[in-house]
């Protein structure tokens, strides 16, 4: 779905392999509890009235379709590297009669002039990312959001239990143990702390059959 080295057009596809990205949807209905987590991440957007929202990482735009119909005169964008995905998103999209722009990058700096947006957020996307992507990609949503402009993150973290722990191990034989370890020690929120970000706190989490999907917030 998102680049794995900054400024390289290479990336780990939505479910580590390109063939199998036709098969994301399906994927995540029937691994998680995709109503409770979608709906939570979004409320925890709180998307305002003119309010400019990016979604970085917006793969099949499901999450946007639900954040746009909770709240249509919100500004929504969408940033992801995928093309296949970008076309599976756009076709959804047409379907529920939604426009929303959806933007390629090529893994480098965020095609956005800085301060422009008042919340960015994502789902599932930074455990894709090796560490040095990873706080590149934080930098870069720092540097594009306005100040106080707030950041959602939902995505796998410290499981909480042995068990959710062991069923992470599908997780990361899928996306790879490299770019997954971090989340599964909790090292998400730190580094958001290290990119510049402050408050930054886990809000909660929802235990799914592979593994702890967390809520993470922070400000600019």
């Amino acid at each position: 779905m998102i680049v794995t080295k900054s400024n390289k057009k290479k990336f780990i596809p939505a479910l580590g392999y390109d063939w199998l990205t036709i098969f994301y949807d399906v994927a995540i209905k029937v691994t998680m509890p995709e109503k409770k987590f979608r709906k939570e991440l979004v409320q925890r957007v709180a998307a305002e009235e003119n309010e400019k929202v990016l979604e970085f990482g917006f793969g099949t735009a499901q999450n946007l379709i639900i954040a746009m119909h909770g709240s249509p005169k919100t500004k929504f964008i969408g940033l992801d590297i995928d093309p296949k995905v970008k076309q599976i998103a756009e076709n959804k999209l047409k379907s529920e009669n939604l426009e929303i722009p959806l933007v390629l990058y090529d893994g480098g700096t965020f095609p956005f002039e800085s301060n422009i947006f008042d919340k960015v957020f994502s789902s599932l996307v930074f455990h894709q990312l090796d560490t040095e992507v990873k706080k590149h990609c934080l930098k870069e949503i720092h540097r594009i959001l306005k100040p106080n402009g707030k950041l959602i993150i939902g995505d796998w973290g410290k499981p909480s239990s042995a068990y959710r722990r062991f069923l992470f191990y599908v997780v990361q034989l899928i996306d790879g143990f490299k770019t997954t370890q971090e989340n599964v020690e909790g090292l998400l929120p730190v580094y958001i702390s290290e990119c510049g970000f402050k408050n930054v706190t886990e809000t909660g989490h929802v235990d799914t059959k592979t593994g702890t999907y967390c809520y993470y917030r922070g400000e600019k």
